[in-house]
């Protein structure tokens, strides 16, 4: 295989279409913010959560898309303000009845995403409902664009200034609730702040992925990086490349395959878990050469 066949196969889809590039760019930007958001779900065992919320969002974005259509803006404003208001009940009927967070957080899911279904499937058609439970990463605009590459520098920049809050609140919220002063008032801060992220990430995603499979790039790179890694930055930094690296694989295997890019680019996450799972550092492989090192 020559280099300009090489060449045309990996750099050709997005030197000559536009729609390549915006997407490119578009899931390059969130691979970089939501998967290092999906490391700390993983720390705090709340990995399913994202999940959940990926559901709760649709409400909102139904009842935009009744009302203003297909608008980047609206649907995006829509499923933040649905997004919070499900993590804000959950966390109210739990503290103030004998059910936990996970129990209550699944019995809104639920009932968000059928009445999101049920409101989009009576005000729109197939098509519509299709472009928003799976998305159309080829179909991103300019203000499309706009918006993902918006929220991923407003996450990575709020990340970095929380660091350190967010990593006591992490791994011990109960010292950092005993420090005293300003840093031991602010763990439900810093709680609040990263969700709000993690919602702000997944209303970006959708637009791309759809609102079903939005949590994929957050979680797979986040769960593979940590078989790569022991230390919390390597595995934020791993995981923003292994999303980065399923973003690319994913939309060339659909240019050149002419398969859904969305999923594509999940399927691309997956098999970088799966290889992962076998030959990382921490994975399978070495594993079971280890004891035998050790002998």
């Amino acid at each position: 295989m020559s280099l300009d066949h090489i060449y045309d196969l990996v750099c050709g889809p997005f030197v000559e279409f536009s729609f390549m590039r915006r997407a490119l760019v578009g899931t390059l930007a969130l691979a970089l913010s939501s998967a290092p958001l999906g490391v700390f779900l993983t720390l705090r065992r709340m990995s399913l959560f994202g999940d959940a919320l990926t559901h709760a969002v649709l409400p909102g974005v139904a009842v935009a898309f009744i009302y203003f259509g297909l608008s980047v803006t609206a649907l995006s404003i829509g499923g933040l303000i649905a997004g919070m208001a499900v993590v804000t009940i959950t966390g109210y009927i739990s503290r103030h009845t004998s059910l936990k967070e996970d129990a209550s957080l699944t019995a809104g899911y639920l009932v968000a995403l059928a009445l999101g279904v049920m409101l989009i499937a009576g005000h729109g058609s197939q098509l519509d409902l299709l472009h928003i439970l799976f998305g159309n990463v080829l179909a991103v605009d300019v203000e499309g664009l706009l918006l993902m590459t918006s929220i991923a520098t407003i996450s990575v920049m709020t990340l970095a200034l929380m660091y350190r809050g967010l990593l006591l609140e992490t791994f011990d919220p109960v010292f950092l609730a005993a420090c005293g002063g300003k840093r031991g008032g602010r763990g439900a801060l810093y709680q609040q702040v990263f969700l709000m992220l993690v919602v702000l990430n997944l209303v970006a995603a959708f637009q791309t992925l759809g609102t079903l499979m939005a949590v994929g790039l957050m979680m797979l790179p986040a769960i593979a990086a940590r078989l790569w890694h022991e230390s919390l930055a390597g595995q934020l930094a791993a995981s923003s490349l292994i999303a980065m690296l399923a973003s690319a694989a994913g939309l060339l295997i659909s240019y050149h395959v002419n398969l859904p890019s969305g999923p594509t680019i999940i399927v691309s996450a997956g098999a970088l878990y799966v290889f992962s799972l076998i030959f990382a550092p921490r994975g399978w492989l070495p594993g079971r050469r280890r004891p035998h090192l050790q002998a």
